[in-house]
């Protein structure tokens, strides 16, 4: 998907991470500033607040490929500790 039209950049080359997170039952996709994987739970931004939410994928892209628009994406606050 192509996001120039939505005000996204397309010349800039840089690949980015995103993650899909499930907070709940929804699916939201955010950047992903370091490393995470699959089953991990994070922290994220939501409304006003932040929300806890386990990873469901990652994948690289560069802005044009991106599947939520670079200037509206949020990132990961934090990596949580695995659950025991």
């Amino acid at each position: 998907m192509i996001h120039s039209l939505s005000g996204g950049v397309i010349a800039d080359g840089t690949i980015y991470t995103f993650a899909k997170v499930r907070v709940g039952e929804v699916p939201m996709w955010f950047i992903a500033p370091f490393a995470v994987k699959a089953g991990d739970r994070v922290l994220v931004p939501l409304g006003g607040g932040t929300a806890e939410g386990e990873v469901e994928r990652t994948e690289d892209c560069s802005p044009a490929t991106a599947p939520v628009s670079l200037k509206r994406a949020r990132e990961i606050l934090a990596l949580l500790p695995k659950n025991s």
